[in-house]
């Protein structure tokens, strides 16, 4: 019979824990910017194009687990838009400006 996730979670060490949630954001963020790129009919090899880099590199990029806010900055702006990061709290969202602008 099948165990319910959580369980499983359980019975791993905070290390193990830390590392699953790593490698799930990490999976999270392929995905979404995967799905930025073919909903504005972006193919790979344009992105490629737009960033001066090759697939491989484009690939090794979208595939880190902790990606630089000016490295996501610059696939997005390749797509044609812009990077806003926001802090959501219980209470608010605050966008936050210290991060700078695409160069």
């Amino acid at each position: 019979m099948a165990k319910p996730f959580g369980s499983l979670l359980e019975k791993m060490s905070p290390e193990r824990r830390e590392r699953v949630e790593e490698h799930a954001q990490s999976m999270l963020l392929d995905m979404a910017l995967q799905e930025i790129r073919r909903n504005r009919h972006v193919t790979q090899q344009q992105l490629d194009n737009s960033l001066k880099l090759n697939h491989a590199a484009l690939s090794e990029m979208e595939n880190q687990s902790d990606m630089h806010v000016s490295t996501l900055r610059s696939i997005v702006a390749a797509m044609g838009g812009k990077l806003k990061l926001i802090a959501q709290f219980p209470d608010a969202e605050i966008v936050i400006n210290q991060v700078g602008s695409a160069k």
